[in-house]
């Protein structure tokens, strides 16, 4: 797919057009097929355009999307990892966070869940090991 700007010669509208290819375009032109959508005049030309280079701005980014894709992607392996191998506590982290912590550690499964800032510092405070990650949800359909 290639985007050409275009200009109608008869009320000198300006408006872009995408096309299949640039012979695409000509063959359009050549069969009087291509016209302006305001005035509907036949006379629609292609304007100069400068082709889309990259250059130091659009490297970052590229290479930011590159770095956020790689961070998601990181985030999703932490998140199989954790649900296969802990225990969903939803809502009640924190109780059965203390739960554990104040009865025979040995036994217990390691938990995941909902928990505010404040009780992971409460949670932390009282000598229990918590820590706040990030967690995203699967859009994928």
């Amino acid at each position: 797919m290639i985007k050409y700007k275009l200009i109608c010669k008869s009320c000198e509208l300006s408006f872009d057009s995408w096309f299949a290819s640039s012979q695409e375009y000509d063959k359009l032109k050549k069969r009087n097929f291509l016209n302006c959508h305001n005035c509907n005049s036949n006379n629609v030309i292609k304007t100069l355009m400068a082709p889309k280079l990259m250059n130091k701005s659009s490297d970052k980014d590229y290479l930011k999307n590159l770095k956020t894709n790689t961070v998601g992607k990181k985030i999703k392996e932490y998140q199989k990892f954790i649900k296969d191998n802990f225990k969903f506590v939803g809502e009640n982290f924190a109780q059965e966070a203390r739960i554990i912590h104040y009865s025979d550690k040995k036994k217990a499964k390691g938990i995941y869940g909902t928990a505010s800032k404040d009780e992971i510092t409460e949670l932390k405070e009282e000598g229990i090991n918590a820590e706040i990650i990030p967690w995203t949800k699967d859009n994928r359909n």
